[in-house]
């Protein structure tokens, strides 16, 4: 049975005029909600404090564990507001089961599922009137984390921790998304290795891809491609997303999990697959595959998936020496079914066959 996070509503809301302001142009991850659902886990004592109260910063002290040794996790969902006005979250399950296998890697305890989704609904619940009415694809982006916060200096796994869920509405992630962006592959810096933290959602991999990041910007690419580390050219994910590829012969292929995120948005897609036409496929890809498949036709469509970038066209591909285009340089049509198909469950404009949507309100 989850555990109820009671909620304390903050006396200082944000005025409904700039509210409203703020929904008509959300943009990403600059606006927040008025309240955050908190709890404590201490060594002994397990999970206490559950609760929902104002948006406020935390108090740490300065030899918190988290600011030293990264202990630390953290998640990624959406609200919608369907056209009847209720609201939904899109397999928040599967989140719950990959913020716990996230929180065994980084030696953090675990959450209870139930928990994990009690904090989230009870979030969107006392923050509803924050959860846009989509004009195109504007939602409630959900932020669930857990650190290590306990005070002490030396390596070993924090006796007290925090979890909390914060949000704030949303827009696309990316501004040129839906026409396309351009990767840019590095040669310089790798995601993951085997054994390592590739697999979880944690801050430290996203720190790491912080260089490649501005490497990619350097050579006017909106993201990174990453490489495996051990040198054989293939193909793993992006910075914040996914990789899929669409062949001529009416495939669906994406990188196998090992070393990758296993994104919630990966897996819909290759559940969809075959709704629009595609044999699904997960097996590994060399970039010289990319490129000999995007030169010859084999390759006709690739695109990244994930929470944030929902299906996001990918049209190009820079690396050391060589740039390249996918297909003519527009988005695929497979691309262009996928995106609607996921986008029209996710809003209710789909009838949900797969038992994916979760009512809140």
């Amino acid at each position: 049975m989850a555990t109820d996070f009671p909620l304390t509503r903050t006396t200082r809301p944000l005025p409904a005029p700039e509210r409203a302001r703020v929904l008509e142009s959300p943009g990403f991850g600059r606006h927040f909600t008025d309240h955050m659902a908190t709890a404590t886990w201490t060594d002994g004592h397990g999970w206490h404090g559950h609760r929902v109260g104002p948006l406020e910063p935390f108090s740490l002290h300065p030899s918190a564990a988290v600011l030293h040794y990264a202990q630390e996790i953290f998640e990624g969902l959406k609200a919608y507001r369907h056209a009847d006005g209720s609201v939904w979250l899109f397999r928040p399950e599967a989140n719950a089961r990959r913020f716990a296998r996230s929180a065994r890697r980084l030696a953090l305890p675990e959450l209870p599922e139930e928990d994990f989704l009690a904090g989230v609904e009870a979030l969107v619940r006392a923050d509803e009137p924050w959860v846009p009415v989509p004009r195109s694809e504007e939602s409630l982006y959900v932020r669930p984390f857990m650190f290590a916060s306990e005070a002490f200096l030396g390596v070993r796994p924090a006796a007290e921790v925090v979890f909390s869920v914060i949000a704030g509405p949303a827009g696309p992630y990316f501004a040129n998304g839906l026409a396309g962006v351009t990767l840019w592959v590095s040669s310089t810096y790798s995601r993951a290795a085997k054994g390592g933290t590739g697999a979880a959602k944690c801050g430290g991999n996203y720190a790491s891809g912080l260089a490649a990041q501005l490497e990619a910007r350097e050579h006017g690419c909106d993201q990174v491609l990453y490489l495996d580390s051990a040198g054989g050219g293939f193909l793993e994910e992006s910075g914040t997303m996914n990789l899929c590829l669409v062949t001529a012969d009416g495939h669906l292929v994406t990188p196998p999990l090992g070393t990758i995120l296993e994104g919630v948005t990966r897996d819909t897609i290759l559940a969809l697959a075959p709704e629009c036409g595609l044999v699904p496929q997960e097996r590994p890809v060399t970039i010289d595959e990319l490129r000999a498949g995007a030169a010859d036709g084999t390759v006709t469509e690739v695109f990244a998936a994930g929470t944030a970038a929902v299906v996001t066209p990918i049209v190009g591909f820079k690396g050391d020496g060589y740039a390249f285009t996918v297909g003519d340089g527009e988005p695929g049509k497979h691309t262009a079914a996928l995106r609607s198909r996921v986008l029209d469950i996710q809003f209710g404009r789909a009838k949900d066959t797969h038992g994916w949507l979760h009512r809140v309100l």
